[in-house]
């Protein structure tokens, strides 16, 4: 394998590892009594403050672009940004009901989401690879939520949560690549970032104002702001433009097992067999879909 393209898996895999282990923190600060909005709105004030950081000594001047086309891309990527915030809210709320593992294969429904929200926008019919990994994605969340289980008891609110966090998700992935590609990525990334922030200020500061433990900043917020918000846009800049699409989308998947593994050996959370099946058939379909992408650009 070409070592660039080797860097840019690793950086990847590393940025889905992030992502999969935020859950696992997330419910570890649920259980010392934080409240969905203390956690959310602690990474996402602590997230910003990164990114703004890093764009004010990494990010390049831009030149030449009109200023009333740079106020539009901003304010273009500030509506877009509210997705972003609205899945951490939505998500967070879902895995204060149900396991890790259930939530993140609920998150993990963007993925057909995407596939309907694509030939709504294109008008363009799935072909039938898509439609069976469709099929695919859907019996294995059956499996992996265990719902086909006799004993299956499980918070209907976390499902609801879940499935508002997934179309949410959609729409962040979407729009990251649609929306003001000319600018530069972490100055995209930052811009994003505030519409997040200004969304889940919005939702959490009136119950802030009634009870905020400041202490959950420096507890929790640091370490859910660096693996949330903060390392994994910066693993993805670097390593997707060393790799195409579809390889990134395959190893991106990874965050599944690594969020389901995260919280089998720090929270105890049970997987059995079953569910791992309907996980497995979960990446499997997310390669069979990206895996043609990939051998298309390689023709």
């Amino acid at each position: 394998m070409d070592k660039s393209i080797l860097k840019g898996s690793i950086l990847v895999a590393l940025g889905a590892c992030s992502y999969g282990m935020l859950t696992t923190f997330v419910k570890m600060a649920y259980a010392e009594g934080y409240t969905s909005h203390e956690v959310t709105f602690s990474q996402m004030a602590l997230g910003l403050l990164g990114i703004l950081l890093i764009n004010i000594f990494f990010g390049k001047k831009e030149q030449g672009t009109p200023a009333n086309s740079k106020t539009k891309s901003k304010l273009k990527l500030i509506a877009a940004g509210t997705t972003l915030g609205l899945t951490s809210t939505f998500y967070y709320l879902a895995v204060k009901y149900i396991p890790v593992s259930i939530g993140i294969v609920m998150l993990m429904q963007s993925v057909w989401i995407g596939v309907v929200l694509e030939a709504i926008i294109a008008g363009k019919k799935p072909g039938i690879k898509k439609i069976l990994a469709v099929i695919a994605i859907l019996l294995g969340t059956l499996l992996a939520t265990n719902v086909l289980n006799d004993e299956f008891v499980v918070d209907w609110r976390g499902i609801g949560w879940g499935i508002l966090a997934a179309l949410s998700y959609t729409g962040t992935i979407y729009y990251s690549n649609t929306v003001a590609l000319e600018m530069q990525s972490i100055k995209r990334s930052l811009w994003m970032m505030i519409g997040g922030f200004l969304v889940v200020s919005i939702i959490s500061l009136p119950y802030l104002f009634v009870e905020y433990n400041t202490e959950i900043l420096l507890k929790w917020g640091l370490i859910l702001a660096l693996f949330g918000t903060i390392l994994p846009p910066l693993l993805y800049t670097a390593g997707m433009p060393k790799i195409d699409v579809g390889l990134g989308a395959i190893i991106s998947s990874i965050e599944l097992p690594a969020a389901v593994l995260m919280a089998y050996f720090l929270l105890n959370e049970r997987v059995d067999i079953w569910q791992w099946l309907g996980i497995v058939l979960i990446l499997l379909a997310v390669v069979q879909m990206n895996l043609r992408k990939r051998k298309r650009k390689m023709v």
